[in-house]
């Protein structure tokens, strides 16, 4: 048998063979939806979408707090919510779940504490029953909270030594001082003193419907969805409202921090700058400039810093999102010998980025992969619920995602331009710099890296 490499299939006798045009992108159109809002308080999206018979639901629960150990109750909390209920214990849960072919999990962050899971369609009651009974009646058994909590306490303790974590750490912590948000990771030691009072404690003052929204995805009629959550989740109720995080500081450019990380053999640059939401008539052109600096891998950035110096295996640049806010993200991890000239050449791009715009043939590229991207997340029961459950704290729903493919098909490259010059100015900048000490002599004859 005779095998033909892949270079070898691509070409005819006549020269290379010519790659076919790509089809037209369609966004998804009339998706049937209701948007509503119970009489606890609940905000519940139904979206029909009949391609396979399963159902996708995902809670979002506004679950902020100031106090100093609120991030680490929060995490036995989210770890234990579906460990059993009054009703269930552990087993009688997920065996009740796996009977519909489905799965619920839980975790949480400074803003949400999110419960997402799904079910053969035929399956919802059972679904929401289960919800439902966590929902109001988890138990947090002292042998289900201890046992979780010591788990929990072991992977902290690893986290927190990875400089992944750290240099996150590090970031939060400049950007936004001791702002609650900052607490993204607790303490392990804050976690192993959890009771299981305090879990039960903060359920009950926290766990609430009123401002959280509920998404549903999947292949049963929305008022009718609508009908059976509103039966399953009567009993879910009180007064008082969910609790949002507090508005965040905007990000003031400035000097980089240097963290130093004795006998590190590689730093970690994160770069930060103040955004716009979604919202904003503006972003469909930042998300284009932001793919075109360091967004996806044909970007700028990676071009440089990994192509062609190879300085990094992985340099990208992202849109971070908030209830009221967004902000730019610039991340790499390089060796330590060359953490200067790296971080050299990621100011030299966001300068470049403004002086000399995006071409016509990028332009072109960025568009097609961030409609391409957008119509691939969303073509799913799972990546459509994932996406709307992100979007519904903002404020927008389906209608925003059928037409966000026409927004971005219509940005000029003016307007990519103007994002450009507008949002990804080095002086905009701040971020921190985590590597070995040795490393910051070089950093400081840049000019804007401090200790």
């Amino acid at each position: 048998m005779t095998f033909r490499t892949a270079a070898e299939i691509g070409r005819t006798e006549r020269g290379p063979r010519p790659l076919p045009e790509l089809g037209e992108q369609r966004s998804a159109t009339g998706l049937e939806s209701v948007d509503t809002v119970l009489d606890n308080g609940l905000r519940v999206i139904a979206v029909h979408q009949p391609t396979v018979p399963m159902a996708e639901v995902r809670l979002r629960i506004p679950f902020a707090g100031t106090d100093r150990r609120h991030a680490a109750v929060a995490e036995v909390l989210a770890a234990t919510i579906l460990t059993g209920t009054q009703r269930r214990d552990r087993v009688a849960m997920d065996t009740d779940i796996a009977l519909v072919g489905g799965e619920l999990g839980a975790g949480v962050d400074p803003e949400r504490l999110a419960i997402g899971g799904n079910a053969l369609a035929s399956g919802l009651d059972t679904l929401l029953d289960v919800l439902a009974d966590a929902l109001t009646g988890a138990a947090y058994r002292d042998e289900e909270v201890e046992g979780e909590r010591a788990r929990l306490v072991e992977r902290i303790a690893v986290a927190r030594s990875q400089p992944s974590v750290i240099a996150r750490e590090a970031l939060q912590r400049h950007r936004y001082g001791d702002h609650p948000f900052t607490r993204e990771t607790p303490e392990a030691a804050d976690v192993a003193t959890v009771t299981v009072d305090e879990v039960r404690a903060m359920h009950r003052a926290s766990v609430l419907p009123r401002g959280s929204v509920l998404v549903f995805v999947g292949d049963v009629a929305p008022d009718t969805v609508i009908a059976k959550i509103g039966t399953a989740l009567a009993g879910w109720s009180a007064q008082a409202s969910a609790v949002e995080l507090p508005d965040l500081p905007d990000v003031a450019g400035g000097d980089v921090l240097f963290v130093p990380r004795p006998g590190a053999v590689q730093s970690q640059l994160r770069l930060s700058a103040q955004a716009i939401p979604r919202s904003d008539p503006r972003y469909p052109a930042l998300q284009l400039a932001n793919l075109a600096y360091g967004g996806f891998f044909s970007s700028r950035l990676v071009e440089n810093i990994r192509e062609d110096k190879g300085y990094t295996y992985h340099a990208r640049s992202s849109l971070e999102f908030t209830v009221r806010g967004a902000t730019l993200l610039v991340d790499a991890d390089t060796a330590s010998e060359v953490t200067a000239p790296a971080l050299l050449e990621m100011r030299y791009e966001l300068g470049r980025l403004g002086v000399v715009p995006p071409s016509a043939e990028e332009v072109d590229t960025v568009r097609q992969y961030a409609i391409g991207s957008l119509l691939i997340s969303t073509a799913s029961q799972t990546g459509l619920a994932s996406q709307l459950a992100a979007l519904a704290p903002l404020g927008l729903g389906a209608d925003w995602l059928v037409e966000h493919p026409d927004r971005l098909a219509q940005v000029t490259a003016e307007q990519i331009a103007q994002a450009a010059r507008e949002f990804f100015s080095p002086t905009r900048f701040t971020g921190v710099v985590v590597g070995d000490a040795a490393q910051f002599a070089a950093l400081r004859s840049l000019g804007g890296v401090v200790e």
